[in-house]
């Protein structure tokens, strides 16, 4: 190989090696982005409120604010999750099974199961040996299996829910809750209360409950360890150690559980760009738009 050939050659792999990718997960309750060179180079978490269905693209500036880049400097971009067809600003879309199982591995390569906990749905996942989806179980139909259960619990009682998981584990004797419906479990849990039982028993009987049917929907792909918890129901201890009891082994976290599923559009918008550079084809983009969304879904 010529010097000069030579030279070219190693431009072309550092620029491959060094593209900069953003993975955007549209989530029922919030948006999270994630921008990948070599490494993580930034993390953004914000609402997915009324106002960020139309302004997802903020949350992606701001990341980039955070990461010290442009726009421009962003090579491909996927996004993911409940409104990922609605990003004007996205290349391509993959589906939040697909990506929250990439971003997952990333962190855990020995992950067999992952289970999901957002605020609207809830999700297991079977991983094979291989490292690809083998199959999956979702509950997107009823809030009881879904964090919204526990939010509804805590502003009704006045808390947070850090707090609600945190109180759960200065039970004594745990009350049974029985309802597994969202709007009577919540009517329940106020007649225990109303009957003089403490509220860290209630608090640590809901959480077994709704601990019970989180398991419940995860037996669905027949459980396999390691197992790794994600989503806003990952940082309530007291679900997480709940859901241990009854699975009977430790859950890994990551260190931020909300970013799976941004980090692995991330990953997957680097591996599709990388494959296509790598072929010399150009790789199919849309005309970006860094805008409001015209509609939702």
């Amino acid at each position: 190989m010529s010097e000069e050939k030579g030279r070219n050659f190693r431009a072309e792999e550092r620029a491959l090696n060094e593209a900069i990718v953003a993975g955007v997960d549209i989530g029922s309750t919030m948006t999270k982005v994630v921008i990948w060179g070599k490494k993580v180079l930034s993390t953004f978490i914000g609402p997915t409120g009324a106002e960020y269905r139309l302004l997802a693209h903020q949350v992606l500036q701001d990341a980039l604010r955070q990461a010290h880049l442009s726009f421009e400097d962003l090579v491909y971009v996927i996004s993911t999750g409940y409104g990922r067809m609605n990003v004007p600003f996205a290349d391509g879309q993959i589906t939040e099974v697909t990506c929250h199982a990439q971003g997952v591995l990333h962190i855990f390569p020995q992950a067999r199961t992952i289970i999901d906990i957002g605020g609207q749905d809830s999700k297991a996942i079977k991983l094979n040996r291989e490292g690809k989806v083998a199959n999956f179980a979702m509950n997107d139909k009823c809030a009881a299996g879904t964090g919204r259960f526990l939010e509804v619990i805590a502003e009704s009682l006045a808390m947070d829910l850090k707090e609600l998981g945190e109180r759960s584990l200065k039970a004594d004797t745990p009350v049974k809750i029985s309802s597994i419906c969202t709007v009577f479990a919540e009517q329940e849990v106020m007649g225990r209360l109303a009957d003089g039982r403490r509220l860290e028993d209630v608090l640590a009987g809901l959480h077994e409950a709704f601990a019970s049917r989180i398991h419940s929907m995860a037996e669905q792909v027949k459980i396999e360890r390691p197992v790794v918890l994600t989503g806003g129901g990952a940082k309530n201890v007291g679900l997480r150690q709940a859901l241990e009891r009854r699975l009977g082994y430790e859950l890994l976290v990551p260190a931020e559980p909300l970013i799976t599923g941004a980090l692995g559009a991330a990953l997957l918008a680097q591996e599709q760009w990388k494959r296509a550079a790598a072929q010399g084809r150009p790789l199919k983009k849309e005309k970006r738009r860094l805008e409001p969304a015209k509609f939702y879904h």
